[in-house]
């Protein structure tokens, strides 16, 4: 076997040498250009939720699960209140002094385009998706004719 294995290595001559480890080299690139391309995305797929109080952007939540569950208070006017409350993926309106409770009995909203709407407060709670996924999404949408 020794024998056979010089006999075939006495066949190379250094150029080969040089080829055969340019070409392994070579091989692995494709790995890192894969690997470097998905280190400008985000870990995790998330939403914003807007919380938005007489048409003004009052505050801003990313939505993901490693969103820690936060509770936040709101006076939009005097004599009003909205506790808002944040967990994971979702968000709601917990607890408000609003006659009618419209947005407290919309529940947790999670999804991208939904929204709960505290009228006599003027508040809202809006989800949608980030800039940075919007054109994602876009490509997806396109349909050939």
């Amino acid at each position: 076997m020794r024998r056979r294995m010089k006999q075939i290595l006495r066949q190379f001559k250094p150029f080969d040498f040089i080829l055969i480890g340019i070409t392994l080299l070579l091989s692995f690139v494709p790995a890192v250009v894969t690997y470097a391309g998905s280190q400008g995305q985000p870990e995790e797929p998330y939403l914003i939720a807007s919380v938005r109080i007489n048409g003004e952007i009052v505050d801003e939540f990313k939505l993901s699960k490693s969103t820690p569950h936060k509770e936040v208070t709101y006076y939009p006017n005097p004599g009003q209140y909205n506790i808002i409350e944040i967990d994971g993926e979702r968000i709601r309106d917990k607890e408000d002094n609003s006659p009618d409770q419209i947005a407290v009995n919309t529940g947790w909203i999670s999804k991208s385009g939904e929204i709960a709407v505290c009228l006599p407060h003027n508040l809202i709670i809006e989800i949608r998706t980030p800039d940075d996924q919007e054109s994602d999404e876009e490509e997806e949408l396109i349909l050939p004719i």
